[in-house]
């Protein structure tokens, strides 16, 4: 049997439950890079996921603390349109993303594992990245470690 070795993960593995909520961020931006959070809005938050699907996987957030999307206001639904552009126009530079999955998931019973701060995820796609690692090892192959994606998107953000 071949092994595929991540040891990165296992800080996340052996790491304690977080209280609170990952999309509610303090004002300081000190803690960006470790809570990799790539830039943000007036109103709204781009960030990396930490068990992406694929490499690049992203979340976009409002701010404040909400768990219906009805509840947003008109320039949180404009701002983060526009942080879903931007993201796609990123990926497409940066990892040369051929498609992308958008979803959001509102509510526990639909599969959201953070239901009370609703979020959109932004999955890059590339023809043929379908692989049988996820179907015969329940395995997800992400070929570049978290902290170098961060280090080119962010920059990529940047240069927006």
């Amino acid at each position: 049997m071949e092994r595929l070795w991540a040891p990165w993960r296992l800080e996340y593995i052996q790491a304690p439950d977080h209280d609170g909520c990952i999309f509610c961020l303090e004002q300081s931006r000190t803690r960006d890079a470790e809570k990799l959070v790539l830039t943000r809005g007036e109103s709204c938050v781009v960030m990396m996921n930490r068990y992406p699907y694929t490499n690049g996987h992203l979340l976009l957030a409002p701010c404040r603390h909400l768990g219906d999307p009805a509840q947003l206001t008109n320039n949180e639904v404009l701002e983060l349109h526009h942080w879903l552009v931007d993201s796609q126009t990123v990926l497409r530079q940066t990892f040369a993303a051929e498609a992308f999955n958008v979803g959001w998931n509102f509510g526990a019973a639909a599969g959201a594992g953070i239901a009370a701060h609703i979020h959109m995820h932004v999955v890059p796609r590339w023809a043929g990245d379908h692989n049988f690692m996820p179907v015969l090892a329940d395995i997800r192959v992400i070929p570049e470690h978290l902290e170098r994606t961060y280090e080119q998107l962010v920059t990529a953000f940047a240069d927006l």
